[in-house]
C-alpha cells in the first residue's frame, strides 16, 4: 500500500470525526442533555417499578421495617393463596408490632404471630367456645421453590394434627440455613423415606388390628411375626417405589452454593424471597436466645407495607 495514501486516509477520517463531534455538541446543548437525563431517569423508574417474572408478570413486594433494619421481600405469583393472604395481613396491620418469636442460628427466623403484638390478639372462637385454628391450604411448588437461603415460607402445625400440611394464616419464617454436601442431601432423602415407611407400617398394623389380635390370642407367635414382616415389607416397597423426596441436580447445586434448610422441602409452602436486607436477617439470627429459641433481645416488625 502507498504510505502517503494511508496518511491521507487517516487525516480524512480524523477530520470527519472532529466535524461529527462539533455538530454533536451544537445539537446537544445543556438543556437537551438535561432532558435526556430526565427521560432516562423516568425510564429507570418504569423498569424498576417492581420485580417481574420471566413471562413479564409483576411480583408484589413488601417491606418489613424492623427494629433491626428493613427487609424487602417479593411474593411468588404461583402461590396466589399465600401471596394474597400475606398482602391482606399486611394491609390490615396484622404484622405491626409482632416480634421475631423464634430464632435458630443457621436455620431460620420466625415471626408473624399476632399474639406477640403489644395489644395481643383474640383468635376467633366457635359457638362452643373452642378456638378456631386459622389455616390456609398448602401451595407446595416442589422442586421449583425450595427452602434455600433467603426464602419466605409459611409456618404450620405438625403432620399428626395437620396431615394436609396447611399453612398458618399469619406466621412465616425466613431461611438462613447452611450449605449442604451431596452426602447430607442423600441422608435427608433416606431419613424421609424411613420416616414415611414407618408411618405407613403403623397404619397397616392398625388396618390389620383384628387379625393381629386373633393371632396373639391364639399364641401364634410365628403367625404374628410373619404378618408383621409382610406388612413391613409392603410399606417399605410402597415408599421406595414413590420416594417422598429426591433432590434434583439443580437443587443440589443451590444447597451446595448458597445453603438453606433442605429438610423442610416438599413439606412447607415457600411463597417468596428476600430481595433486600439479608444482612438484617443475618443479624437477627445471631441474637442470643433462651432454651425455647426466643430472643433475649426483643426484635419487632415496626411497620409492614406493600412497596409496589
Amino acid at each position: 500500500m502507498d504510505f502517503s495514501f494511508f496518511l491521507q486516509n487517516i487525516w480524512r477520517r480524523g477530520l470527519f470525526l472532529r466535524n461529527f463531534v462539533h455538530h454533536f455538541n451544537i445539537f446537544f446543548t445543556m438543556r437537551n442533555i438535561k432532558k435526556l437525563f430526565t427521560l432516562a431517569a423516568w425510564a429507570c423508574c418504569f423498569v424498576c417499578m417492581g420485580c417481574t417474572t420471566s413471562n413479564g408478570e409483576e411480583e408484589t413486594e413488601v417491606v418489613l421495617e424492623t427494629t433491626a433494619g428493613d427487609i424487602r421481600v417479593k411474593l411468588y405469583n404461583d402461590t396466589p393463596g399465600h401471596r394474597d393472604n400475606f398482602v391482606k395481613n399486611v394491609k390490615e396491620g396484622m404484622y405491626t408490632g409482632v416480634t421475631f418469636h423464634r430464632v435458630i442460628r443457621n436455620f431460620m427466623i420466625q415471626t408473624g404471630d399476632p399474639a406477640t403484638r403489644p395489644e395481643g390478639y383474640e383468635p376467633p372462637m366457635t359457638a362452643d367456645g373452642d378456638t378456631i385454628v386459622e389455616r390456609i391450604p398448602a401451595e407446595i411448588v416442589w422442586p421449583k421453590h425450595v427452602n434455600k437461603r433467603g426464602v419466605l415460607a409459611a409456618a404450620r402445625d405438625g403432620d399428626d394434627e395437620n396431615p394436609q400440611r396447611m399453612s398458618n394464616k399469619y406466621q412465616f419464617y425466613i431461611v438462613t440455613g447452611k450449605t449442604c454436601l451431596d452426602s447430607d442431601l442423600d441422608g435427608y432423602e433416606q431419613s424421609r423415606e424411613y420416616r414415611d415407611a414407618e408411618a405407613l407400617f403403623a397404619k397397616k398394623q392398625q388396618e390389620h388390628k383384628e387379625e393381629l389380635e386373633k393371632l396373639r390370642v391364639a399364641r401364634d407367635r410365628e403367625g404374628v411375626s410373619d404378618l408383621l414382616n409382610k406388612l413391613h415389607k409392603e410399606a417399605n416397597d410402597a415408599v421406595s417405589a414413590n420416594p417422598p423426596i429426591v433432590y434434583p441436580k439443580s437443587v443440589r447445586k443451590i444447597y451446595r452454593m448458597y445453603g438453606g434448610a433442605p429438610w423442610l422441602d416438599n413439606e412447607y409452602t415457600v411463597f417468596g424471597e428476600v430481595v433486600e436486607g439479608m444482612k438484617v436477617v443475618g443479624d437477627i439470627q445471631k441474637v442470643k436466645t433462651n432454651a425455647q429459641d426466643v430472643p433475649l433481645q426483643e426484635i419487632r416488625i415496626v411497620k409492614a407495607y406493600v412497596a409496589n
